[in-house]
């Protein structure tokens, strides 16, 4: 037995539980050692054909700590797979065993599709369209496309997911990290997904099947890590992180185009950070905020666990830095739910949050607002998990909202231009609603480039945002209230009170309107440049090592 695992033969039962004893010894940010893992392949590479036809076959038969390749190829995995004790639906490829790598061999050739079998590739027609199974009601409980359920050590790599859709039982989430969704809790454990690209060529309207997330991640207290990532077209956002009190996560390199909003993160706080990415032609680009729904523990808090020091010195470890945030102008994307009241036109939101730093960006041509911080009023139904954590009930119109103030947040050094060009009042750079809180809200060191190339200072409402007592950190500090100016034009953007706020009349109020969804084709993006990288040898990595060291999880950022 000793030989046999000395030269990399050990038994697949025994390459199994020893991942596992490796993982609950603490390896999560690597895996067991390659000389214990298979290579599982997928379709057929350079003329040499693996030994599977879909990869949800790999996955069944593979061990954690395995490598499954997936070759280039249009793969139209059937059914769902639901994971063990998960809510609502499962997925086309579930994976549930500790330590897998998947990868495709290219980016764009590898395509997990969501359509039906004899469709074209990713196609838009109504008729092409994979729904699922019928629930006992004989509806549709829609599909997710790559789910990694409650399960640490996961790397999924270099392919493409396109069109899975919503249904009465969630669904809608191409690539999903999924560490226990509805649950208020969060599960500590490594991952990793990178060079992937989502999209959905399919949309009816909010009351039909659509994409809801494009690359997803729920209820994770990591390390994890999302780079070198692509998305566009979905209903709710392009980009999701919710549900993780201290997140550990880091996105970077994303890129996210013609969605209801570029980012959502929903009651995510404590070390994440948005870096090097770059959020356009969406309704809203990039939205963070505090909800009372089943992303619990509300609300979003970006302090530092532990009383601990941020990147800019300060007790905040939330980071939004080095991005571009442009041209977020768009009504006509794909819409539903919350994602419809992201104000159009708006660069950068902060709804609800706490603490957070926005530094070193480049935000313009944001015809609303380039950064704009708001209270959250959750006006929405709450699941029994939600009990409106660190928000104030309030009753309006007659129902109970959730109110949740934004406070403690630092906007610093980022460069504007052009922001708030749709000219109604209050459109400006920088603006800023809130009550008066301990501490405010800071802003200082912003500048904007003006029509003749001169750095000048910003626009913004509160008016002399970047002077005492606003420009002063953790002070005593309140902005515009709701009843202001900015407060009613906030509300008509979004048309979050349209029941109850009108658009203010005779002063040439005017925000972009939805007219028509207008889906945009998925571009081709950067492939990993050695898809063998790492892998233990095999017919389609024949010259990589038998043992190479072992994969890190999450590893870091790529270039």
């Amino acid at each position: 037995m000793l030989q046999g695992l000395v030269a990399g033969r050990t038994p697949r039962r025994l390459r199994g539980l020893l991942a596992i004893f490796a993982l609950g010894c603490g390896a999560l940010l690597a895996m067991a050692p390659s000389a214990l893992a298979s290579v599982l392949r997928v379709g057929t590479f350079n003329g040499k054909a693996g030994g599977y036809h879909t990869i949800q076959q790999a996955v069944a038969a593979a061990h954690p700590g395995d490598w499954i390749l997936i070759a280039p190829g249009d793969y139209k995995e059937a059914g769902v797979t639901n994971p063990v004790g998960g809510r609502g639906t499962g997925g086309a490829v579930l994976i549930e065993k500790a330590g897998m790598h998947i990868r495709g061999m290219d980016r764009n050739g590898v395509v997990l599709d969501g359509t039906k079998p004899g469709a074209p590739k990713c196609s838009g027609s109504a008729a092409d369209q994979e729904l699922g199974p019928l629930d006992n009601e004989g509806h549709h409980v829609g599909r997710n496309g790559i789910e990694v359920f409650k399960t640490a050590g996961v790397s999924v790599e270099n392919l493409t997911a396109c069109n899975f859709l919503t249904g009465s039982g969630g669904g809608g989430n191409e690539v999903w990290f999924n560490f226990g969704d509805g649950s208020g809790l969060q599960m500590a454990g490594g991952w990793r997904g990178a060079f992937l690209s989502t999209t959905s060529t399919f949309y009816e309207s909010k009351d039909k099947p659509f994409g809801s997330y494009g690359i997803f991640v729920s209820n994770t207290s990591g390390p994890g890590i999302y780079t070198q990532v692509y998305a566009n077209n979905m209903a709710d956002s392009d980009f999701y992180i919710g549900a993780c009190p201290d997140c550990n996560t880091i996105l970077d390199h994303a890129h996210a185009e013609n969605s209801a909003l570029g980012y959502s993160g929903t009651n995510s706080g404590g070390h994440l950070t948005i870096q090097n990415s770059e959020f356009n032609n969406n309704k809203s680009g990039f939205v963070s905020n505090s909800q009372n729904n089943d992303d619990q523990p509300s609300p979003q808090d970006g302090k530092c666990p532990n009383g601990g020091i941020g990147p800019t010195g300060t007790h905040n470890c939330w980071l939004f830095t080095k991005n571009l945030v442009h041209d977020n102008n768009n009504p006509n994307v794909p819409s539903t739910g919350a994602a419809e009241a992201g104000p159009v036109g708006s660069g950068v939101v902060l709804a609800g949050d706490r603490n957070n730093i926005v530094s070193g960006n480049l935000i313009y041509n944001n015809g609303a607002w380039g950064v704009l911080l708001v209270p959250y009023p959750d006006t929405e139904e709450p699941p029994p998990i939600a009990k409106c954590n660190g928000g104030t009930d309030v009753i309006l119109n007659g129902k109970h909202v959730c109110y949740f103030d934004d406070f403690g947040n630092e906007t610093t050094n980022n460069l504007l231009r052009n922001n708030g060009f749709f000219g109604n009042p209050s459109n400006v750079d920088l603006a800023e609603i809130s009550n008066l809180e301990n501490p405010g809200n800071c802003w200082h060191g912003n500048k904007a480039v003006n029509a003749k190339g001169e750095l000048v200072e910003p626009t913004s409402e509160p008016k002399a945002i970047q002077s005492p007592p606003h420009s002063e950190c953790g002070i005593p500090d309140a902005g515009e209230p709701l009843t202001s100016s900015l407060g009613v034009q906030v509300s008509c953007d979004s048309q979050f009170f349209a029941e109850v706020v009108e658009c203010p009349t005779g002063t040439g109020t005017k925000y972009p309107r939805f007219e028509k969804v207008n889906l945009e084709a998925l571009p081709a993006q950067k492939t990993m440049a050695d898809a063998c990288s790492g892998v233990p040898r095999n017919p389609w990595c024949p010259k990589n090592a038998i043992a190479p060291p072992p994969y890190p999880v999450p590893g870091q950022p790529a270039k």
